[in-house]
């Protein structure tokens, strides 16, 4: 059976690559730079539902994934979060703070989203596709 992704990534995120575990998408709200790890297993909603294997690859992954963030945005804070109140499939948020952001110290969540335009969305994917694709 082939991965199927939530129909709600599909509306409120786009494509920047896959790793071998993760599917790597890019959240649209250009307020912050907010990357979505989906791990590409079927009806798998918590990281206790991995074996321990893909346990371990998510790590790696959520770690590579966090430096390329840090590095790109010049953060020296990270929100890595695992919800999955709205979306139950098993996903990752990592999201590059600061505090000049809108919500700073808020979570991200207390602010309304904007998404990206059309311009910007394509200048993020292509810096971010650089960036994840550099040292994997």
């Amino acid at each position: 059976m082939s991965f199927k992704l939530d129909r709600k990534f599909l509306k409120t995120s786009h494509n920047l690559i896959d790793l071998k575990l993760c599917t790597i998408r890019l959240n649209d709200n250009s307020k912050f730079p907010w990357i979505i790890l989906i791990p590409k297993r079927n009806k798998i909603t918590d990281i206790s539902d991995l074996n321990s294997k893909d346990q371990t690859l998510l790590m790696k992954e959520i770690v590579y994934v966090s430096k390329v963030m840090k590095k790109l945005f010049k953060t020296s804070k990270l929100n890595v979060e695992k919800i999955g109140n709205i979306v139950p499939q098993l996903h990752i948020h990592i999201i590059a703070r600061s505090k000049n952001d809108s919500s700073w110290p808020l979570s991200v969540w207390v602010v309304k989203g904007k998404n990206y335009s059309k311009t910007a969305l394509k200048v993020i994917v292509d810096k971010l596709r650089k960036a994840l694709n550099k040292k994997r």
